[in-house]
């Protein structure tokens, strides 16, 4: 059993040398490279079951050279020769109780290696630092109860231990070496808020380096005095920094503080203790939590902590925040790191690293210049620039006129602005030009909206700018050209609205006037003879909305360039079309007037006030789905689609009604709704994120082609035509890629209004990308850049407050990489997932990924390193596991891990619950290798259960999985309540009611049904139709009268075909309830079933149920049907029941029956009684929290003790087969299935260390190898070094016996043991299989698979290395 993917918070971040970071995740040390751009690069499992809590290098040369890390007492030295740089770094890693050496090679090919074994102490190591001035290998280590060990890496033995007087225990410690032991100085942070300084080494006695450890032998037993002890926090230190070119301290604490002590110089070559009286210089508050870390550098502070946040504090200001860093989800940041920086003080970029508890990591770039101009964030006219508007009038509206290349930056932009008094301006190279002016018409009020089209028969393009007024009117004109404008009329009523929309090749105008009419013309842009731009306009039909209060148009999209869909100020969606037969059509039905000589259509499909009576803010389409937005904090995901016959009659009917909906045949129909933050209500529009592995991809083959036209410019013509047949090819691959993609939703980002702040707000990694304090929504803006619709990762806001255009940033700059690393979001090294604690967990399926982009870099690949990478490429896109995941911070979390590789991707975040989400289930669907469906079904906190329609693809472009989420329904207890008329009268639910646990009971054509368990002792069933797109309650009943924790169900087939269902629920009181469903489909909501079964299992909650059944043959009759539980008190129990079928009653049952309470329906007929039952009274040492079933006979265990353990079932008992330690604090859930590995899988070296993670049960008479039963008689397991049959763990038996380490068994003595099983079965068959299945064995290997859930998630890879015959033989003798 090992580690195939680890989500774990991050506790530990150092850099080395501004070329790397490394990063600690549970025992997992990961590199990343930070040159040319930030990415991972190697990593390895090297503490086994610790958790990394520091990184301390050393940089190994032809000179000594001391390493540069946070909180060293020295300057770096010069001593190393600029001809010889180290191509290797030594790291000491620590965390818990270990200490381990490891190496990292800097060459071609980055990677780690372990040096040495694992050094194990005796007590918890909280600081490790290098003895720089010994040639041998010595570490300083403090340790948790106030001590400093001298440790010998290479041996691994303690060579000095020395205690302080205060032995206390300590929170926090920091090492201060300089060349031996005994200038070294040790500060702790005490459990009783101090900070006390001491020497391990005693002074200038004893010699340096080994001979100073030597020496300090003999007055190792006498303990160290304090020298300095710092009073005034109110609360346990956390972290301890020291500045030593300042001489100054900072320490974190529990009571929300950073404290910066001026102590002076500490450590140094006479092991100084600093000043005598040492002065609080600062005293730091900002933190809305704990502080867990703190950095120094010469002039700022930087402190990170439980909130969430990293800030920044200046020095010279007073301690002011001059800058928070956010950009990780709930549950804090765990580890911070800052680089060394280049340059000098005053222009010094430093990197600044966070490591959350979401498993996230984090990259800022950090410029001392730019930090002393800085203001805080509160601090709103000093981060803006004004643009000083000099015209005439007060500014009303601003927008931006693209160029004519999209592409351009922000510092060509040029903003054209229309005031009260009618006159449109235009701001370039910091000046005010006027453009145009209107007549008194347009004074007072006025609409603008501007846009870039292309010149008809030319390759110029022209920004065009229309303006409205309140008499109907609209000008239209070239910026470029303002005399070339047109004047078109729109009525005699006011212009509520202008919209430029593309449609095809040509470019529409839209104009919102009065009585809901909405005018259409189609705008051209032509050259004259004279070179000057003229314009062309053809005019459409036009669009009449709805009768309602608000009736006028506020965005539309054109698809297909005849069907049109919009929104109106009422927050309705509608869908219009035009042109050939559908227009003849709907004239034939009446639903064509003629208007003003003017056509005018009315919408086939109209979705009536689904944003609200705020209005629709956007319409956007990509890939064939549709993205709208309103002013009710949502987004709407919806699309096309034709209508059902049968809807299409009822809609030819309804000939009268308000809108001619569905007449043509189509209509709207919402997928899903995604809300943004909480708080952010007025939303403006989406924008698609860009993919960003294309962006590198792109940029690195650009640099391959300039190197290859370099070379081969004076080579052959026919490369050229080599490369347009490729880019030919290129295209139409691409064409398909968005063929593959059409109808999958798209990654997107929502612009809008929090507050006081402009948010861009990325939905799936839950944070802001951009924020810009502006005012509120009140106010015309516009946003570069996003004329394609997509969000580059950086932006610029430019709008209008109080009389004055503001923009962002200042105009004539652009932001450059580095910059956009310095934002809100910073640069995502690693994505988290969830910050709180992670309840639920679920299996989707597996899908394999399309290796057609590997397949282009193949073709500008050359030599074989190359084709090894783009072998390494291939695989990676070949399996994903999908996962749903459900949190304490109330959202679903839909998951792709790729085991191989070990990496995680978050496909999609859910947050419709507004409360913890505890449970979750699927009901999958059968679908082809490269797709997935499954209909997903999640309850939690306040009586709340939401259903999706979930659909996996693969996305070539982003070469990883991608998610369709499509809402299906949502169900609340409390919302049946308020519906009722006389609900005064009675009494409301419990607010406080949670669904803990859910099963699925059938799943018949039209619905599925679904028992809940409920913290108010209820058992719910409900019925789900997707059809109908509703959640029905069919009864509840209150027979445990206490809160309900788990439910599972168990189908039964007899010997007829006839089938039943059975559902168990076990509840707070240690029993379990047995039903019979089989007719609960006909049950009504006034006849609740009544359980006909009762278990005594635990002596308090039963927290999770396993159930499977196994028939009996044709002597027994019936079947036996075996229940796992486990409970609070840390108890496995397996009870076995024997059910008969109706045909089955003149069989006998066993004794014991009088034991149970036994109640039987009067409708049931199945005949139930307890076989038999087993107990482990202490499987593990905290309450079993979930338990599931890998294969027949072998369940998977976890609990909040952090083991995984596994599980042999069968007739004379329950056999513990092994244990493995979990890096998931605080387990709750499980998930288990089984799967394949493929025969290249198999040669991947894997990045932990099974053999020795592996703890297995090793009491008498049984085997010290892992045994996993697996489907049809496979059995995973390792060498033997005991007996052959594992013992049987009875009720009294005890499960504290030896634990001890696996090695996997050889292939010969594999086969050669599966050789003789199979010579002993007497039948042909048998051997003929056991040959079919070792050949089968060279290309795949079955395994199980095994995934943890708590303080994050750690994927578990079961191996199968041996078929168990003898398991087989038993099989077909029960049978």
């Amino acid at each position: 059993m090992e580690t195939a993917a680890l989500v774990a918070p991050v506790t530990a971040l150092e850099f080395l040398q501004d070329a790397f970071l490394l990063s600690g995740e549970g025992p997992v040390l990961t590199v990343y490279s930070l040159q040319p751009h930030p990415k991972s690069c190697a990593s390895l499992s090297v503490l086994q079951h610790y958790r990394i809590h520091g990184i301390r290098p050393r940089i190994l040369s032809a000179f000594q050279l001391q390493s540069s890390v946070t909180g060293s007492c020295e300057k770096k030295k010069d001593g190393l020769s600029s001809t010889t740089e180290p191509n290797f770094y030594d790291l000491a890693v620590f965390g818990g109780k270990a200490v381990r050496l490891v190496r990292l090679h800097d060459g071609e090919h980055l990677h780690l290696e372990i040096l040495g074994p694992l050094m194990e102490l005796q007590d918890w190591a909280l600081d490790v630092r290098w003895l720089s001035g010994d040639k041998h290998s010595l570490l300083c280590v403090a340790v948790a109860h106030n001590s400093a060990l001298l440790l010998d890496i290479s041996t691994g033995n303690v060579l000095v231990q020395r205690s302080c007087v205060e032995g206390c225990l300590l929170y926090s410690a920091l090492l201060l070496v300089h060349e031996s032991w005994a200038d070294t100085v040790l500060v702790g942070g005490t459990v009783f808020n101090q900070l006390v300084v001491w020497k391990p080494g005693g002074g200038g006695r004893g010699g340096r380096g080994g001979g100073g450890g030597g020496g300090e032998n003999n007055n190792s037993d006498q303990k160290a005095p304090v020298e300095r002890r710092l009073l005034g926090h109110s609360g346990v230190i956390f972290n301890i920094s020291y500045l030593q070119e300042k001489g100054w301290l900072a320490s974190a604490s529990d009571d929300r503080s950073v404290r910066v002590w001026g102590v002076g110089a500490l450590g140094g070559p006479e092991g100084e203790c600093g000043d005598l009286n040492p002065a609080c210089l600062r005293v730091l508050y900002g933190h809305q939590a704990r502080v867990f870390s703190v950095r120094l550098s010469p002039g700022k502070v930087f402190s990170a902590g439980e909130d969430g946040a990293c800030l920044v504090w200046d020095w010279a200001r007073g301690g002011t925040v001059v800058r928070t860093l956010k950009g990780h989800r709930a549950g804090g940041v765990r580890a911070l790191a800052i680089s060394e920086g280049t340059g000098d003080e005053t222009t010094r970029e430093r990197w600044v690293a966070t490591g959350g508890a979401d498993g996230g990591v984090r990259l800022w770039k950090v410029d001392e210049s730019e930090e002393r101009k800085e203001k805080t964030e509160d601090t709103v006219t000093e981060k803006l620039n004004d643009l000083k508007f000099t015209g005439q009038g007060m500014p009303k509206v601003v927008c931006i006129a693209e160029e004519e290349d999209k592409n351009t930056s922000w510092s060509q932009c040029k903003f054209v602005v229309c005031t009260d008094q009618g006159v449109v301006y235009q701001y370039s190279d910091g000046q005010w030009e006027m453009v145009w002016q209107g007549t008194p018409e347009f004074q007072s009020y006025c609409v603008m909206e501007t846009v870039t089209v292309s010149v008809k028969d030319s390759t110029a393009k022209a920004s065009l700018c229309a303006v409205g007024n309140l008499s109907g009117s609209i000008q239209v004109f070239p910026i470029s050209h303002p005399q070339s404008g047109i004047l078109l009329t729109a009525g005699s009523g006011k212009i509520h609205s202008l919209i430029w929309e593309e449609g095809g090749k040509h470019m529409y105008l839209l104009a919102s006037g009065a009585e809901g009419l909405v005018y259409r013309w189609c705008i051209e842009v032509k050259l004259n003879e004279n070179c000057s731009l003229s314009l062309s306009v053809n005019s459409l039909p036009s669009f009449l909305l709805p009768p309602c209060a608000k009736r006028w148009l506020t965005a539309s999209v054109c698809l297909h360039g005849s069907l049109w869909v919009c929104g109106d100020r009422r927050g309705s969606l509608l869908l219009f079309q035009e042109g050939g037969k559908s227009e003849q059509k709907r004239e034939d039905e009446g639903l064509l007037k003629q208007t003003d000589d003017d056509l005018t259509l009315q919408p086939l499909s109209c979705l009536f006030g689904v944003h609200g009576k705020q209005g629709v803010t956007s319409v956007y389409e990509c890939q064939g789905l549709l993205y709208s937005t309103g002013r009710d904090g949502c987004v709407r995901v919806f699309r096309v689609r034709p209508t059902p016959p049968e809807k299409l009659e009822e809609s030819r009917k309804k000939s009268n009604e308000r809108t001619a909906e569905n007449s043509g045949g189509l209509q709207l129909e919402v997928l899903r709704v995604q809300r943004a933050c909480k708080g952010m209500e007025w939303l403006e529009r989406v924008l698609i994120l860009k993919p960003e592995i294309l962006e590198e991809e792109e940029e690195e083959e650009e640099e391959e082609v300039r190197g290859e036209c370099e070379n081969q410019y004076k080579t052959k013509q026919q490369h050229s035509t080599e490369k347009l047949e490729v880019a030919v090819e290129e295209s139409f691959r691409d064409e398909e890629e968005q063929m593959e993609n059409k109808g999958r939703e798209a990654r997107f980002v929502i612009l809008g209004f929090h507050a006081v702040q402009f948010v861009v707000w990325d939905p799936v990694k839950q944070e802001r990308l951009l924020a810009v304090p502006c005012g509120g929504g009140h106010r015309s803006w516009s946003l570069w850049p996003s004329q394609k619709g997509v969000w580059p990762g950086y932006g610029a806001l430019v709008f209008i407050k109080q009389g004055a255009v503001l923009a962002s940033q200042p105009p004539g700059e652009a932001p450059s990489w580095a910059g956009r690393a310095g934002r809100t979001g910073g640069w995502v090294l690693r994505e988290g997932v969830h910050g709180r604690g992670i309840g639920c967990v679920c299996r989707l399926g597996r899908i394999r990924g399309i290796n057609e982009i590997q397949t282009r870099t193949t073709e500008n690949t050359s030599g074989t390193e190359g084709k090894d990478e783009v072998r390494g490429l291939q695989r990676e896109a070949g399996q994903w596991e999908i996962v749903v995941t459900g949190g304490e911070d109330t959202s679903l979390t839909v998951l792709a891990v790729h085991p191989n590789s070990s990496s995680v991707k978050v496909l999609s975040v859910i947050t419709d619950h507004i409360s913890s989400v505890r449970t979750v289930t699927v009901v999958t669907r059968e679908s082809q290798s490269q797709s997935l469906s499954a209909l997903l079904v999640s309850a939690g906190g306040r009586a709340q259960m939401q259903c999706y329609r979930l659909v996996i693809g693969y996305d070539s472009q982003r070469l990883a999985p991608s998610c369709q989420v499509i809402q299906v329904a949502s169900h609340r207890l409390d919302e049946q309540w308020e519906r009722r008329r006389n609900r005064h009268k009675t009494v409301k639910m419990d607010p406080e009611t949670r669904y803990m646990s859910i099963a699925v009971v059938d799943e018949k054509t039209d619905c599925v049904l679904l028992a809940l368990a409920c913290s108010d002792g209820a058992v719910r069933l409900f019925s789900v139709s997707e059809v109908k797109r509703q959640i029905d309650l069919l009864w509840e009943t209150f027979y445990h009268q206490r809160c309900v924790l788990s439910v599972t169900t168990c189908s039964l087939e007899d010997g007829k075909g006839n089938r039943y269902k059975l559902l168990f629920s076990a509840a707070t009181d240690g029993k379990i309830a047995v039903w019979d469903l089989t007719a609960a489909s006909s049950l009504s909501t006034d006849t609740p079933p009544i359980p006909c079964f009762d278990i005594p299992a635990h002596q308090s909650g039963v927290n999770s149920l396993a159930v499977w059944a196994e028939k009996l043959g044709q002597q027994g009759g019936g079947c036996l049907v075996t229940v796992a539980s486990g409970g609070d008190d840390g108890q496995l129990t397996v009870s076995t029941i024997r059910v008969q079928y109706p045909e089955d009653d003149n069989t006998g049952g066993s004794s014991g029956l009088s034991q149970i309470s036994l109640q039987t329906q009067p409708q049931s007929h199945l005949h139930l009684h307890l076989h038999s039952q087993s107990h482990v009274p202490l499987a593990h040492a905290a309450p079993l929290t979930a338990l599931k079933l890998l294969s027949p006979g072998l369940m998977v265990s976890t609990s909040p003790d952090q083991r995984v353990c596994l599980w042999s079932v069968c007739s004379t008992g329950i056999s513990h087969r092994g244990a493995l330690y979990s890096h998931v604090a605080d387990a709750a859930g499980l998930a288990v299935w089984e799967g394949q590995v493929m025969e290249g899988d198999e040669k991947r070296k894997t990045w932990f260390e099974p053999e020795q993670d592996i703890a297995v049960w090793a009491g008498r008479g049984s085997q010290s190898g892992l045994e996993m039963m697996g489907k049809t008689g496979v059995r995973f397991s390792n060498k033997q070094i005991a007996d052959e049959g594992g013992e049987p763990v009875e009720a009294a038996s005890k499960t504290d016996d030896l634990i001890c380490k696996m090695i996997d068994e050889k292939a010969e003595e594999t086969a050669s043991e599966c050789r003789n099983q199979t010579e002993s079965d007497s039948g042909g068959k048998a051997e003929r299989s056991f040959k079919t299945s070792c050949e089968s064995r060279k290309k795949r290997e079955e395994t199980g698979w095994v995934l943890v859930c708590g303080q994050g998630f750690q994927l578990l890879r079961v191996r199968n290395t041996e078929m168990d015959e003898e398991m087989k033989t038993e099989e077909r003798r029960k049978r």
